[in-house]
């Protein structure tokens, strides 16, 4: 038989991740296997050329193991291992496994004790109740099938912003290596617009002719578009998308007596513009910036002179909202200082969890003394031009309250007050909840206000925009948490935050020195918001976020 290309090789490494997790034993296995699997799908060269050349272990997540594996299975179609473990489960059963917090084990429940065999079936039994009455299972575990069904269905073939981001960088490495005649390689697609999960992976190039090498097809996995260097620029303004951005572009051009089409701005027969930026300038607009095309309102922003400049990486001046080991980050507070001042910012922001997170090794308040003398201590150190700013992340309680008395809040710079607890409460108790929190006079920052995991758990419900409202009457500020699991304010709330009088702070809630760089991607939610750098609070220096801070807790000194 004629082998396999990468993407059925991937289709079948990644069932063999799911049977795998079935059979139980080692989880990262499993997990090591999906990652190939991805891998595979954004593979810019040939997989056989790669099995020929003995190169396999430069796919990013595959070792020698799984090349192995991978080699095997591009010959053959198969694989002796899941072969043997087909006997076992039904194919639908994979499916089921889909669903966010349907862990394998329960997924094997659901299975022999209930006969469900498929993510159809699991919907109708959940639908049915006869999960719920089921012994081991419960009306728990039913209740988070119904409301995770959605998740499961919506996020399909799309990865989180990072994972898509180490995937398209290894594909243009390849590109630029196995292609050394290709040109000006960009990612286009939805990663170029920022989106919080991708699903579109897109690169763009120059090629010298274009018919020797024909665009891949979009269910090859990465799509690489080829253009010359007329038509660049238009390949890739409709390799970025959106379809709802383009088409108003379109209509536009149509106003104008003119034709865009993937080969550029046209009039009758004559190209009047082929180059991305001329194409907006031809049309009478100054150029979009990706994240903002989502066919939402930019055009006739564009079109008034009314386009926000967005916020860059290098705005940002300081770090807030991160862990230590004094709870459940892996570094020290001084460590963790110094990682931040290496990578130029000015600040860093501590806030570790509050006595209530005990799942998090949450601070006493003898733990919150010593972590103050300690940072004293490095501040002397640090002199002038850097400062550890005390903070902590304060639980909001069941009542809307915080987690410490009024005279330990006063002791912080700042306080990022979160829910981390009694997700289920009703829209409104939810609501009034956060209210209460926001209303607090210790509150700074509202953090990760939605609860939100991408493609693991929906936010809670509350009433957003009653928030948003609140936020700005009491000049709480609204985190965009930049971890790539959360991404949380939703970019979809950010004008409507910004046009109530909000600020915004970008943070990566980060627990290790990597994770510090998680601040990129809340920068790019931010951009696909409409954020500017001046309604960002860490985009303040060191010297306005500290008279900023001190400004808030002046009430609360003439109140004490």
């Amino acid at each position: 038989m004629p082998s396999l290309d990468a993407r059925a090789v991937a289709s079948l490494l990644r069932e063999y991740a799911q049977r795998t997790a079935l059979r139980g034993g080692n989880p990262y296995r499993a997990k090591a296997y999906s990652r190939a699997a991805d891998s595979l799908v954004a593979l810019a060269v040939p997989l056989d050329a790669l099995v020929a050349e003995h190169q396999l272990t430069d796919i990013p997540g595959v070792g020698d193991a799984i090349a192995d594996i991978i080699t095997k299975v591009h010959k053959t179609g198969s694989h002796p291992s899941l072969e043997k473990l087909r006997k076992e489960i039904p194919a639908g059963v994979l499916e089921m496994l889909a669903v966010p917090g349907l862990r394998p084990e329960k997924v094997l429940r659901l299975y022999k004790d209930l006969g469900i065999g498929s993510l159809t079936e699991l919907e109708a039994a959940a639908k049915d109740d006869r999960i719920k009455m089921a012994k081991g299972l419960g009306a728990a575990l039913q209740t988070k099938i119904i409301q995770n069904l959605a998740i499961a269905k919506s996020g399909e073939g799309r990865l989180h912003l990072h994972r898509a981001a180490a995937l398209l960088a290894h594909a243009k490495d390849s590109i630029r290596k196995s292609r050394p005649e290709l040109k000006r390689v960009t990612i286009a697609g939805d990663f170029r617009r920022g989106c919080e999960l991708v699903g579109d992976l897109a690169i763009v190039a120059e090629a010298p002719e274009t018919a020797k090498a024909p665009n891949t097809s979009p269910d090859d996995g990465l799509q690489i578009r080829l253009s010359d260097r007329k038509h660049f620029g238009a390949t890739l303004l409709f390799a970025t998308g959106s379809a709802a951005h383009i088409e108003q572009l379109r209509t536009l051009a149509a106003e104008k007596e003119m034709r865009l089409e993937a080969d550029g701005l046209q009039r009758g027969r004559i190209l009047i513009a082929g180059d991305e930026a001329e194409i907006y300038r031809a049309l009478g607009l100054p150029f979009i910036d990706p994240e903002l095309r989502e066919g939402r309102g930019e055009v006739e922003l564009a079109l008034k002179g009314k386009l926000p400049k967005l916020v860059t990486d290098d705005d940002l001046r300081g770090i807030l909202h991160c862990h230590t080991d004094a709870s459940d980050g892996t570094e020290t507070l001084e460590t963790m200082a110094k990682a931040t001042r290496q990578r130029g910012f000015e600040y860093f922001g501590v806030a570790d969890h509050s006595k209530s997170a005990h799942y998090a090794g949450g601070l006493t308040v003898e733990e919150i003394t010593q972590q103050h003398r300690e940072a004293d201590r490095l501040n002397k150190r640090f002199g002038k031009d850097f400062r550890i700013l005390k903070g902590i992340e304060s639980d909001i309680l069941a009542n809307g309250s915080l987690d410490y008395d009024d005279e330990v809040l006063e002791r912080f710079d700042f306080v990022v007050a979160s829910i981390h607890g009694r997700f289920k409460l009703d829209r409104k108790d939810q609501t009034q909840r956060l209210l209460r929190a926001i209303s607090d006079p210790h509150t700074t920052i509202i953090g990760h206000m939605t609860g939100r995991q991408l493609q693991r758990r929906p936010g809670y419900e509350i009433d957003v925009e009653k928030v948003l409202r609140a936020c700005a009457k009491h000049d709480v500020v609204v985190e965009i948490n930049a971890h790539p699991w959360r991404l949380d304010l939703d970019w979809r709330w950010h004008q409507a935050a910004l046009e109530f009088g909000c600020m915004l702070s970008i943070n990566p809630d980060a627990h290790s020195i990597p994770e510090l760089d998680h601040m990129h991607w809340g920068v790019l939610m931010a951009r696909k918001g409409g954020v500017p750098a001046d309604r960002v609070l860490n985009a303040m220096t060191l010297p306005e976020i500290t008279r900023y801070l001190s400004q808030k807790r002046r009430p609360l000194a003439r109140a004490a």
